[in-house]
């Protein structure tokens, strides 16, 4: 790789970063892509793998020793990594198939000692690096200070984004009932207390939003929710205003984050029992605890799955917001047909198109997450970002894949569609067949109730299969509530997705198949899981309801692959796009909404 201004750049801040650790006395540091609430969202003063690196995907991990570093990505950025980081500094490696911690035990070093900050790991995460650690015959080492931020000069400075109030005719329920409700679940499991640093976990116990992250409407925060249904959330006081106020009312004390230590050590010495989630809460809290045996209930965050289980109310917002959100999709893509045939359209300005038909529907507050923009080669790369240097124009042959999705006040919503410009080739009308089929598969399943997502991820893969291909990603995420587009514990995953599907999760379905250097292929609708009575069923039984309504290209569909049933799914997914649109349409986008949904 050439030696470019940019390159000589990191590095200075990699040189920069073993001066520090040699000062500090530890021998290499842990650089996770995270911040102190381990969410996949994080503020510009917590980008600290990216400023390092130049990695900006979001999930990664570098480590750093005084001689050599390597970054660790899965299986959707294993082309964006080669692009983005210097593989002279860092050696890149999958994350599953070359793990960090047999990394470590290979480098570090008898005698090595690997830094890391508490605030940046959960206690799961240290264990691992602990013993990884240890197998090389050297020792982890939690830091006070991060050595990453001592020289950040020009690191910006922490989010001081408003938290406001999230309406009940969104919400659904009030925090103070929900607040009891969980708080009841604590007295039952014989815990007196739940700490909460997941940011969607406290905003929805207490029906808030903020802007604290890019497209995620989260307040950063932590809180502490006691058995009486009290809580004390640790945020600056500057970002409440008096509406906010009034409507976290008296039994919400506010604190600043400073004063968490003291409450913590508080009640490590008050004999309360606290409850606190090792995956998704800093190990640091944990540290303050340290001394006190019996003080602590290790156990997952109560609220995610009674979050995870939208309300009436939530599912009512949803359906509307998809519905309006379909309007913007479909004028997109028949501006897309229209005018991309003709060489004129980058990926750039179709992402910036599509933003603006989306900016033009009521409720709309930000995008989901940064559009994926990709033709060609670029659609093959699974999480692509375009930028000014690699956008593409939109070529007469070539697939285009977008992934987009919207924040609206009543719903989030999520959403990829792959189109041809032009004409196909018969090898992308297969391979985008194949992935219909698995694509409808998982969508007319049906299953008794307490099936996970990983039993069923086989579904959308199995056409796949059986032409020598797969995806290297998941199936399926749970979506939030206007919180993240990305939510737990739901997923469908033939890696994980242990958690059982229940009635009101929204998750995706979104199977896939990408050509590195020629296309990419997805189809990507929202789900939402609901009860379905079987004729003669012996037990409660479970399907999916698809929320999500924008056609998929026709000109795409090998129909020779396509059995019966499978044509009669998507004719009748057609007719519910068209009824459900065509009053919302006009003129040539009503024309095209009929050619689009046209019976098979």
């Amino acid at each position: 790789m050439p030696n470019s201004g940019a390159e000589m750049q990191m590095t200075d801040r990699v040189e920069a970063l073993r001066a520090r650790l040699g000062v500090l006395g530890v021998d290499g540091f842990v650089v996770p892509r995270g911040d102190e609430h381990q969410g996949e969202y994080v503020p510009a003063n917590a980008e600290r793998l990216a400023w390092l690196t130049g990695f900006n995907g979001s999930a990664g991990q570098a480590i750093v020793l005084a001689t050599g570093a390597a970054i660790f990505i899965d299986g959707r950025y294993t082309l964006q990594v080669r692009d983005q980081v210097d593989t002279e500094i860092f050696t890149t490696r999958h994350v599953t198939d070359e793990p960090a911690d047999d990394w470590i035990a290979e480098h570090l070093g008898q005698g090595g000692k690997l830094g890391y900050d508490p605030w940046l790991h959960t206690l799961d995460g240290v264990k691992r690096l602990r013993k990884a650690a240890e197998k090389a015959g050297g020792e982890l080492v939690a830091l006070k200070e991060n050595p990453v931020d001592a020289i950040w000069s020009d690191r910006p400075p922490p989010p001081m984004e408003p938290v406001v109030p999230h309406p009940i005719e969104y919400s659904g329920e009030e925090s103070a009932d929900k607040r009891r409700r969980i708080a009841e679940s604590l007295v039952s499991d014989g815990q007196d207390a739940v700490f909460l640093s997941a940011p969607d976990s406290i905003a929805w116990l207490l029906n808030i939003r903020g802007s604290d992250v890019p497209r995620t409407p989260f307040p950063l925060s932590f809180a502490i929710l006691d058995k009486d249904g009290s809580v004390e959330l640790f945020v600056d006081e500057a970002k409440l205003g008096a509406e906010t106020r009034t409507h976290l009312g008296n039994s919400v004390m506010i604190s600043p984050r400073e004063a968490l230590t003291g409450v913590l050590e508080k009640l490590a010495t008050s004999g309360s029992r606290l409850r606190i989630d090792p995956a998704t809460a800093p190990s640091w809290v944990f540290d303050r605890f340290e001394a006190e045996d019996g003080a602590i209930a290790s156990a997952g965050d109560p609220i995610t799955l009674p979050k995870a289980c939208k309300n009436e109310a939530e599912l009512a917002g949803t359906r509307t917001a998809h519905r309006r959100d379909a309007v913007a999709v479909s004028r997109f893509l028949h501006w897309l047909q229209a005018t991309a045939e003709n060489g004129s359209i980058s990926e750039m300005m179709a992402s910036d198109r599509f933003l603006a038909f989306r900016d033009q529907g009521a409720l709309f507050r930000d995008l989901s997450f940064d559009t994926i923009s990709g033709s060609g080669p670029n659609g093959a790369i699974v999480h692509y970002r375009v930028t000014d240097e690699t956008s593409r124009m939109l070529g007469p042959g070539e697939l285009y894949l977008v992934d987009s999705g919207a924040q609206y006040l009543d719903g989030t919503t999520d959403i990829t569609r792959t189109v041809v410009i032009g004409e196909p080739s018969a090898e992308a009308r297969e391979n985008f067949t194949l992935v219909l089929k698995g694509h409808i598969a998982l969508a007319t399943a049906i299953f008794p109730e307490g099936t996970t997502g990983g039993q069923l991820d086989v579904l959308a893969r199995a056409a796949l299969w059986r032409a020598g291909r797969d995806y290297d990603h998941g199936t399926g995420h749970g979506v939030g509530s206007y919180l993240s587009v990305h939510e737990g514990p739901q997923r469908i995953s033939k890696r994980g997705g242990d958690a059982a599907l229940m009635p009101g999760m929204i998750i995706s379905n979104e199977p896939g198949y990408y050509k590195a250097g020629a296309y990419g292929i997805r189809i990507e609708n929202l789900l939402v899981v609901r009860p379905v009575e079987v004729l003669g069923g012996e037990r409660p039984m479970l399907e999916f309801e698809t929320i999500t309504l924008a056609p998929i290209d026709r000109r795409l569909i090998d129909l020779a692959l396509l059995d019966m049933g499978e044509i009669e799914w998507l004719d009748a997914y057609h007719a519910r796009v068209r009824d459900a649109l065509m009053s919302e349409l006009s003129g040539e986008n009503l024309v095209w909404l009929e050619q689009a949904t046209a019976p098979l």
